[in-house]
């Protein structure tokens, strides 16, 4: 397995480098450049804009622009914010654990629950249950995220007398007592904080899991293995978990790293609304003050993570399953 790590390993470098290179060349396509707001500002004169180009290679073709930015990132320097007037890496490091905490956090709530569900809805296959948790999962997959957020917020806001959701932040990550509180009480807080963002991000990708986990499982139901197991006269709760689960759930597992990515990438919106401090905003205001530099270091970031959650992916199925041997 060490071997086939490492040539995963060294398959990404490609991948991280071309995918760079596109957002690199996509970036500057877009009108304007990073430096837009320092030449509108009157106090900045022609001779320190020049000094700013000059500085940053921005004065040089695109491809040179392109070298400079890939042999700084090698040697561990990230780039310079122009927005938030640091480092990129500073500026990544300060919000990218939150970010971490909220995508854990929704993707526990969405395996703990739509697995069970989706289980449950096979086994009760055409039963009254099982029409309702596809009519549940229906309603969650055409459902906006950013509604959601919306609509929680508002209850939140409007009725606080409701037990539970009235009592939830309407934002941020910590209470303003956070430092007096003990360490059971700062868990709690930051759970708290964490409910409305994390439930909105898992609520579609529950949705959707729990409909492959039940169409996984009725495919294994119907296999002869189950039906061997069955006559010889295992308990049906032996059958089901012991033998169909584990095969049914090996697809799910394949999903995971794809899911990790996607709910990253799914979180800046989410983040936004519920004025959670994460990646999201700082990515926002990145992209519409053209910061190259800090949106190429959010790029890779996030390639950095889809591939790390592919290749984690890979390891659990070969864990999980015997059958699956890595080379």
């Amino acid at each position: 397995m060490t071997k086939y790590i490492f040539k995963r390993i060294l398959l990404t470098i490609p991948l991280l480098f071309a995918m760079s290179f596109v957002s690199f060349f996509f970036i500057r396509l877009a009108p304007g450049d990073m430096l837009a707001s320092h030449r509108a500002n009157p106090q900045n004169s022609q001779e320190y804009i020049a000094q700013l180009e000059k500085k940053f290679h921005l004065d040089k073709p695109l491809a040179a622009q392109y070298a400079f930015w890939l042999k700084n990132v090698l040697q561990g320097d990230m780039g310079y914010s122009f927005i938030k007037k640091d480092s990129v890496s500073s500026v990544i490091s300060s919000r990218l654990v939150n970010t971490l905490i909220l995508a854990l956090f929704s993707i526990f709530i969405t395996w703990t629950i739509a697995i069970p569900l989706g289980i449950c809805a096979a086994v009760n296959q055409y039963k009254p249950i099982d029409a309702f948790f596809s009519f549940v999962s229906y309603i969650g997959i055409s459902f906006p995220n950013f509604f959601l957020a919306l609509l929680l917020l508002a209850l939140i806001s409007v009725m606080p007398e409701l037990p539970i959701i009235g009592k939830l932040p309407l934002g941020g990550m910590k209470s303003a007592d956070y430092e007096t509180l003990s360490a059971v009480g700062k868990f709690f807080d930051v759970l708290k904080h964490l409910l409305v963002p994390g439930i909105v991000l898992a609520t579609a990708s529950m949705a959707g899991l729990q409909r492959i986990m039940r169409g996984n499982m009725l495919e294994e139901l119907r296999q002869k293995y189950i039906t061997t197991a069955r006559a010889k006269g295992l308990p049906e709760n032996k059958v089901v978990y012991k033998h169909a689960l584990r095969n049914a759930i090996n697809p799910l597992i394949t999903i995971f790293g794809y899911e990790f990515s996607a709910i990253l990438s799914g979180a800046a919106l989410t983040e936004i609304i519920t004025g959670y401090p994460g990646l999201g905003s700082i990515m926002l205001e990145a992209v519409r003050a053209q910061d190259q530099f800090l949106i190429m270091g959010n790029m890779l970031m996030s390639g950095v993570l889809l591939i790390a959650g592919n290749l984690l992916s890979d390891i659990l199925l070969a864990v999980c399953d015997p059958r699956v041997k890595l080379s």
